[in-house]
Protein backbone atom coordinates (compact mmCIF):
# COMPACT_ATOMS: atom_id res chain seq x y z
CA UNK A 1 0.00 0.00 0.00
CA UNK A 2 1.21 3.48 -0.80
CA UNK A 3 2.25 5.54 2.20
CA UNK A 4 1.14 9.10 1.41
CA UNK A 5 3.97 10.58 3.46
CA UNK A 6 6.57 8.68 1.43
CA UNK A 7 4.82 9.74 -1.78
CA UNK A 8 4.92 13.42 -0.84
CA UNK A 9 8.58 13.17 0.14
CA UNK A 10 9.46 11.41 -3.11
CA UNK A 11 7.51 13.83 -5.30
CA UNK A 12 9.49 16.75 -3.90
CA UNK A 13 12.85 15.05 -3.40
CA UNK A 14 15.79 15.72 -5.66
CA UNK A 15 15.94 12.79 -8.13
CA UNK A 16 19.72 12.63 -7.73
CA UNK A 17 19.19 11.99 -4.02
CA UNK A 18 17.07 8.97 -4.96
CA UNK A 19 19.80 7.65 -7.24
CA UNK A 20 18.15 8.70 -10.49
CA UNK A 21 19.67 11.30 -12.81
CA UNK A 22 18.08 13.95 -15.01
CA UNK A 23 20.56 13.94 -17.88
CA UNK A 24 21.99 11.18 -20.04
CA UNK A 25 25.47 12.63 -20.47
CA UNK A 26 27.21 11.99 -17.12
CA UNK A 27 26.41 8.26 -17.29
CA UNK A 28 28.70 5.41 -18.37
CA UNK A 29 28.37 1.64 -18.38
CA UNK A 30 31.25 1.42 -15.92
CA UNK A 31 29.23 3.58 -13.49
CA UNK A 32 26.26 1.24 -13.90
CA UNK A 33 28.46 -1.80 -13.30
CA UNK A 34 29.96 -0.24 -10.17
CA UNK A 35 26.56 0.84 -8.80
CA UNK A 36 25.17 -2.65 -9.35
CA UNK A 37 28.25 -4.20 -7.74
CA UNK A 38 27.66 -2.07 -4.65
CA UNK A 39 24.11 -3.48 -4.59
CA UNK A 40 25.46 -7.02 -4.84
CA UNK A 41 24.47 -7.55 -8.49
CA UNK A 42 26.89 -8.43 -11.28
CA UNK A 43 25.71 -6.99 -14.58
CA UNK A 44 25.86 -9.31 -17.59
CA UNK A 45 25.41 -8.52 -21.27
CA UNK A 46 21.67 -9.21 -20.81
CA UNK A 47 21.47 -6.63 -18.01
CA UNK A 48 23.35 -4.10 -20.11
CA UNK A 49 21.07 -4.79 -23.08
CA UNK A 50 18.03 -3.84 -21.00
CA UNK A 51 19.80 -0.79 -19.60
CA UNK A 52 20.75 0.33 -23.12
CA UNK A 53 17.16 -0.22 -24.27
CA UNK A 54 15.86 1.96 -21.41
CA UNK A 55 18.36 4.69 -22.25
CA UNK A 56 17.33 4.55 -25.92
CA UNK A 57 13.66 4.86 -24.91
CA UNK A 58 14.49 7.84 -22.75
CA UNK A 59 16.54 9.43 -25.54
CA UNK A 60 13.66 8.92 -27.99
CA UNK A 61 10.77 9.91 -25.73
CA UNK A 62 12.34 11.91 -22.92
CA UNK A 63 10.25 11.88 -19.79
CA UNK A 64 6.97 11.38 -21.66
CA UNK A 65 6.76 7.58 -21.53
CA UNK A 66 5.05 6.43 -18.35
CA UNK A 67 6.00 3.40 -16.27
CA UNK A 68 3.21 1.14 -17.55
CA UNK A 69 4.09 1.87 -21.18
CA UNK A 70 7.76 1.31 -20.41
CA UNK A 71 7.11 -2.07 -18.76
CA UNK A 72 4.94 -3.15 -21.69
CA UNK A 73 7.64 -2.03 -24.12
CA UNK A 74 10.32 -3.93 -22.20
CA UNK A 75 8.21 -7.09 -22.03
CA UNK A 76 7.51 -6.91 -25.76
CA UNK A 77 11.13 -6.21 -26.69
CA UNK A 78 12.45 -9.07 -24.55
CA UNK A 79 9.56 -11.51 -25.06
CA UNK A 80 11.78 -13.94 -26.93
CA UNK A 81 14.04 -14.20 -23.90
CA UNK A 82 11.22 -14.77 -21.44
CA UNK A 83 9.52 -11.36 -21.14
CA UNK A 84 8.28 -10.51 -17.66
CA UNK A 85 9.97 -13.46 -15.95
CA UNK A 86 13.29 -12.75 -17.70
CA UNK A 87 13.21 -9.09 -16.63
CA UNK A 88 12.52 -9.92 -12.99
CA UNK A 89 15.19 -12.64 -13.00
CA UNK A 90 17.76 -10.05 -14.01
CA UNK A 91 16.39 -7.20 -11.89
CA UNK A 92 14.76 -8.76 -8.80
CA UNK A 93 13.88 -5.35 -7.36
CA UNK A 94 11.98 -4.54 -10.53
CA UNK A 95 12.96 -3.81 -14.10
CA UNK A 96 11.79 -0.21 -13.81
CA UNK A 97 12.96 0.75 -10.33
CA UNK A 98 16.29 -1.06 -10.43
CA UNK A 99 17.22 -0.87 -14.12
CA UNK A 100 16.43 2.84 -14.51
CA UNK A 101 18.62 3.53 -11.51
CA UNK A 102 21.55 1.70 -13.10
CA UNK A 103 20.76 3.38 -16.42
CA UNK A 104 21.10 6.77 -14.74
CA UNK A 105 17.54 7.74 -15.63
CA UNK A 106 14.79 9.42 -13.62
CA UNK A 107 11.83 7.31 -12.62
CA UNK A 108 9.15 7.44 -15.32
CA UNK A 109 6.26 9.88 -14.93
CA UNK A 110 3.41 8.57 -12.83
CA UNK A 111 5.72 6.52 -10.64
CA UNK A 112 4.83 7.68 -7.18
CA UNK A 113 5.67 4.73 -4.97
CA UNK A 114 9.45 4.19 -4.58
CA UNK A 115 8.81 0.45 -4.60
CA UNK A 116 7.07 0.54 -7.99
CA UNK A 117 8.22 -2.31 -10.13
CA UNK A 118 9.48 -4.38 -7.25
CA UNK A 119 8.53 -7.79 -6.00
CA UNK A 120 8.85 -6.79 -2.34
Amino acid sequence: MLDINKWVIQEHADPNARGHLFELDPWSESQAIELARQDGLELTDDHLGIIRYLRDCYADHGGTINARMLVNSLEEEFAGMGGHRFLYTLFPRGPIAQATRYAGLPMPPGTRDPSFGTTH
